[in-house]
């Protein structure tokens, strides 16, 4: 049979390992960041519907520039933003964030250009940006996940990076960044600035959001996803807002039609139905502040977190932590800084499920 090392594939892709988060049968799969509560049956039929309005026509090519999609994303980041008056024309959406970044990174990064990241942050930055022929360049954050903003800018200065990624909330992390970080790097940065708010959404009562600094920031990309507040990760939609110059430059490396009806279908409808499915965002962020709390309590060290999961350590073996947790049903996230295991919020019964199993196993 023929293996991996017999094909020729590119020299910088040998010795790679897949992106993914274990997938495994548990009780209490408490890893990969997702809304634990499923859509009321009232979505459901609504999304059925949704997708038989568009399946009489799937002979047919999609919308390729989704512009009724964009316009109804565009709707909700102005209500969830107030006065930052984005339209369709400086929205842009892909399947999921993901793709998103991996068209940023096409249009703006490649062969001979580099990006810049604070890590530890989310792992797929530099994968996406290796695979793109981008050379990535990790500044590190601060000792407490943060990032000082005269440290940011003399990174940025020295590297001079084509891209900027800053993730807030941070993911491992959860850690948000003020305003001032991410002003100070515009300022400082020759090329784009991409601020991946992926958990923006579950973000602590005054913590601003990026969008409010697109205005004089044609540079600007703010990134979001529908996998996490919305619970729509099946969905697979991420989204940006920018300056339409971006919108411009990332149609160049599009795929064509790249989001099926059936997707921009369900979008819209979630969109539509958005009151019911960020109604559980409240309850998430109790759960994970109470959760915060507890561990604390427990003397763990915490990570101070804006999103639906919490990052808390520090233990000198923490696979062997992780495989206890796993042993009584509990599937939990080995990543990020050594010693350090993150845990997403779920709903109370595999919140409590989660605390009894971490008593049992340390």
């Amino acid at each position: 049979m023929t293996s991996l090392n017999d094909l020729p594939l590119r020299d910088d892709l040998r010795g790679r390992e897949p992106y993914g988060a274990p997938q495994l049968d548990v009780p209490y799969a408490l890893n990969t960041n997702e809304n634990p509560y499923p859509p009321s049956e009232r979505l459901v039929k609504a999304l059925g519907e949704a997708v038989m309005d568009v399946a009489g026509s799937l002979n047919r090519y999609p919308d390729r520039d989704a512009v009724a999609l964009r316009t109804d994303l565009a709707a909700f980041l102005n209500a969830d933003t107030p006065g930052i008056g984005l339209t369709a024309e400086r929205v842009w959406a892909a399947n999921g964030s993901n793709e998103i970044i991996q068209q940023i990174l096409q249009a703006f990064g490649g062969p001979g250009r580099t990006a810049l990241g604070f890590e530890p942050s989310y792992s797929m930055h530099p994968i996406i940006t290796g695979v793109s022929g981008t050379g990535w360049i990790n500044a590190f954050r601060d000792e407490d996940f943060g990032l000082e903003p005269d440290r940011a800018i003399t990174a940025v200065e020295e590297h001079r990076p084509d891209i900027v990624f800053l993730t807030s909330p941070n993911n491992p992390t959860g850690t948000a960044l003020p305003l001032a970080a991410i002003e100070a790097v515009l300022d400082a940065a020759p090329g784009m600035v991409v601020v991946d708010e992926a958990y923006g959404e579950f973000r602590r009562e005054g913590t601003p959001s990026a969008l409010t600094l697109l205005d004089g920031h044609p540079r600007l990309i703010v990134t979001r996803t529908m996998s996490k507040a919305f619970a729509m990760a099946g969905t697979r939609l991420g989204y940006l807002a920018a300056d339409p110059a971006v919108i411009e430059a990332l149609l160049l490396v599009r795929l064509p039609y790249h989001l099926s009806a059936v997707t921009q279908a369900v979008a819209r409808t979630a969109l539509a139905h958005g009151e019911e499915l960020l109604g559980t965002v409240e309850a998430l962020r109790r759960e994970r502040d109470d959760l915060v709390a507890w561990l604390r309590a427990e003397g763990y060290r915490v990570a101070d977190s804006d999103a639906n999961f919490v990052l808390f350590g520090t233990f000198p073996d923490r696979r062997r932590v992780w495989e206890a947790l796993l042993e009584r049903g509990v599937l939990i996230r080995e990543v990020g800084p050594p010693e350090w295991l993150r845990v997403s919020v779920g709903a109370p019964e595999e919140m409590a499920a989660f605390r009894t199993a971490l008593k049992e196993s340390v």
